[in-house]
């Protein structure tokens, strides 16, 4: 019974020393601990990886107001108003509510223009709700879509002919 005891101490005398050992190492170490925002070696924004998520941006000039972005939203934190104009169709209203986003980038797909994309800034801490959302355009102002040029049926024939003699020139056995 008493060697029961005795093996008890022991270990725990074994299992203190170790943590201790573990403990002193760790002490003499090079810390690893990033002081963020103060103690970086680049910008912090330079330290993203090239595809993070972290915060939309809208290209306005090259949004063609399509709602592609805000059908494929899941969570209907994109919001466009769109209205007819003499001139035409004009967006009065582009929205994106961060506080509802859960950075799932399915709004970034399906654009034809590639318009609406992350960047890498992510530092948008508030204290308000309202203040996390975005507005691309500005109340009271309205904005004119942007129009993809169309291409003359001439141009299409061209570019399927030279489409269709690359491919049977690399087709072609080198003689």
């Amino acid at each position: 019974m008493s060697s029961g005891y005795f093996n008890n101490i022991k270990e725990a005398t074994v299992s203190l020393f170790n943590g201790f050992a573990i403990t002193l190492s760790n002490m003499f170490r090079k810390p690893v601990t990033l002081q963020y925002p103060d103690k970086t070696p680049r910008s912090v924004t330079d330290l993203m990886p090239e595809r993070s998520r972290s915060w939309l941006k809208v290209e306005m000039p090259i949004c063609t107001a399509c709602l592609n972005c805000e059908k494929a939203c899941p969570i209907d934190c994109i919001k466009i108003t769109t209205e007819k104009d003499p001139s035409g169709r004009v967006m009065s209203g582009f929205d994106i509510d961060m506080a509802k986003c859960m950075y799932c980038g399915l709004c970034t797909e399906p654009c034809p223009t590639g318009a609406i994309h992350f960047i890498p800034e992510f530092e948008r801490a508030s204290f308000s709700l309202d203040q996390m959302i975005s507005r691309f355009v500005p109340e009271g102002e309205k904005v004119v879509p942007y129009k993809v040029p169309k291409k003359d049926k001439d141009e299409e024939k061209n570019s399927a002919k030279e489409e269709a003699e690359d491919k049977a020139a690399e087709a072609e056995p080198d003689a």
